[in-house]
């Protein structure tokens, strides 16, 4: 593995991180991406984007995003203990 995979899955780590801490941050406070959005003057589609780990935030916005939500900028971006297994970022797909 070159150091160009090896940047590529922290990055991704790091995103999926950030979207499980942000969508459990935003439910846990009953708000929904479109008031999360609205509260930080973020489009909502860049929240559910966010969500879904398309992008990965600048820090400004997650500095925002975490003002919003009453916490530290820091909290959005910690790993889970060791041993914990991160649950899925991906939202449940709907039953056929």
């Amino acid at each position: 593995m070159n150091a160009h995979q090896v940047t590529d899955l922290l990055v991704m780590k790091i995103r999926e991180i950030f979207a499980h801490n942000l969508r459990a941050a935003r439910q846990a406070r009953g708000l929904s991406q479109e008031e999360l959005a609205h509260r930080a003057d973020i489009d909502r589609t860049y929240i559910s984007s966010l969500e879904r780990r398309v992008y990965g935030a600048s820090i400004d916005v997650v500095d925002r995003l975490a003002s919003v939500l009453e916490m530290e900028a820091s909290d959005l971006l910690k790993r889970p203990a060791e041993g914990k297994r991160l649950p899925s970022a991906e939202p449940p797909k709907p039953d056929k």
